[in-house]
């Protein structure tokens, strides 16, 4: 392309301060609160409804499911403890599935009136760089002093495992399913596995979790990765820990998987309806031509951004899945607003050692901070405190008393080093202790809290008590 034909377009483009490329969690927020900062601002969307993976086929959907799935398993077998009697449990998934649909769509639609609130341009169609600063999006041009990309991760594959998203799905199949798969089996022993695994379980299935190593969730503190696989063990989960797939084909009906140790030795077939891929997922930077602008990736393709999640190109900025870091949408979220308000001249900042991390299945699993493993490789020298729900006032009166609050503390000092629930809500308990670690509190600091009684909280009030082996409920 000549310099004047060069010079012709970007005269031509429409010109924004801010663009950001891709409208998932980290997206959609930066743009919001660049706005809000005072920004004229684009967000690109090659979808047909804003939010990303996390709204569509992600966050949003799964959890719709998961609570569906959680409600449907305790009519069938635990409302009659509560004295609830209601006849035979029949499941209509294609109602089940349509809920999830309606639940998708109220949140992508919320994302849109945001933007329409915020005057926030939605661009739709795929970006690609034609230089530093300028993109094309469905043939028209596009510049911006500062332009972020925002595109997140799609799934990792498996060499062998050629997904179709009909009897080998990702996610996004396994969200799909018009029926209850007979088998199904999990290749991956990680989060979006196991939680999926949970809600065809629930409903029916029977579930094989495939996981490579010899523990699930493997980053996970070791004593709650153990007590989890337990629990999902009685709920009839079965493991095939230290085995990798080597293959898989499609044979009618059924899927035939190559079985075998991952140290080596003698491969087994196993037989699925349904095989579900979940062993990860990568930054996604697919058709940016990030060459045209100079943007450098690293080894895993992730975009290398610095400390204020800059690219190594002026003007050019990368958040959330599509650089290092845990990939999760609310560190996307914070990143987002975070680079908003750096772009505005304040001090944005985002505390990557008090993020946390949940697992929706049942019972909750949830963490922020260092678990014990971490502390012992760093021989940093810690008090646990401990406190199980069986313990816990109002987990017995709900009928959900498994599991337990492990928090970890500075020996010398007491500081709150970790916080890790197994149990009943531990989603939304964990942020007591989120809320800790930011202010560098201690463990005695959470134990003088007063906590409302009676409370799940109380568990976490009692495991910082335990912290000094002074809990008072056990």
């Amino acid at each position: 392309m000549t310099r004047g034909l060069i010079a012709w377009r970007r005269n031509m483009a429409e010109t924004f301060d801010v663009i950001i490329i891709g409208s998932g969690p980290g997206g959609y927020v930066c743009a919001i609160r660049a706005a809000q900062l005072g920004f004229k601002v684009a967000c690109v969307e090659k979808r047909a409804t804003l939010g990303g993976t996390c709204l569509n086929i992600g966050c949003i959907p799964s959890k719709a499911l998961l609570q569906s799935s959680e409600n449907f398993h305790e009519a069938a077998h635990s409302f009659k403890d509560h004295g609830i009697e209601i006849g035979e449990i029949k499941l209509d998934l294609a109602r089940m599935q349509a809920r999830k649909g309606e639940v998708v769509a109220a949140n992508t639609k919320g994302v849109e009136f945001l933007f329409k609130k915020n005057k926030i341009t939605w661009i739709k169609g795929a970006a690609k760089f034609t230089g530093p600063r300028e993109i094309e999006v469905e043939g028209k041009a596009y510049t911006a002093q500062h332009i972020v990309i925002a595109t997140g991760s799609d799934s990792v594959p498996l060499k062998g495992v050629d997904v179709d998203e009909k009897r080998i799905v990702t996610s996004t199949g396994a969200l799909e399913l018009d029926k209850v798969p007979g088998h199904l089996v999990v290749i991956g022993g990680g989060v979006i596995g196991l939680e999926l695994g949970s809600v065809w379980r629930r409903l029916g299935a029977e579930v094989t979790v495939i996981e490579f190593l010899d523990k699930i969730t493997p980053t996970m503190d070791g004593e709650i990765s153990k007590a989890f696989q337990q629990s999902l063990t009685k709920q009839g989960f079965k493991f095939k820990l230290g085995h990798k797939v080597s293959a898989a084909k499609i044979e009618g009906e059924t899927v035939a998987l190559t079985v075998e140790p991952a140290k080596g030795g003698e491969a087994e077939t196993v037989t699925a309806d349904i095989v579900l891929l979940a062993i990860g997922r990568r930054a996604y930077a697919g058709g940016l031509n990030l060459a045209a602008a100079g943007v450098e990736t690293d080894e895993r393709g992730r975009v290398k951004i610095d400390e204020h999640f800059r690219t190594n190109v002026p003007g050019i900025y990368a958040i959330g899945d599509v650089v290092a870091g845990p990939m999760l949408a609310h560190k996307a979220e914070d990143e987002g607003v975070a680079l908003a308000e750096i772009l505005a001249g304040k001090a944005g900042h985002v505390n990557y050692g008090a993020i946390p991390s949940i697992i929706y299945t049942w019972p909750e699993v949830a963490a922020v901070g260092q678990t014990e493993e971490e502390l012992k490789a760093a021989k940093v020298a810690y008090k646990i405190g401990k406190f199980p729900f069986t313990a816990n006032g109002r987990a017995r009166a709900m009928g959900a008393t498994e599991g337990f609050v492990k928090l970890l503390a500075e020996k010398e000092t007491d500081r709150l080093l970790g916080a890790h629930i197994i149990g009943p809500d531990a989603g939304s308990l964990i942020a007591e202790c989120v809320t800790a670690l930011e202010f560098g509190a201690s463990a005695e600091d959470v134990a003088l809290i007063c906590h409302a009684h009676p409370t799940l909280s109380e568990a976490v009030k009692e495991a910082a008590l335990a912290v000094e082996g002074r809990a008072i409920h056990i």
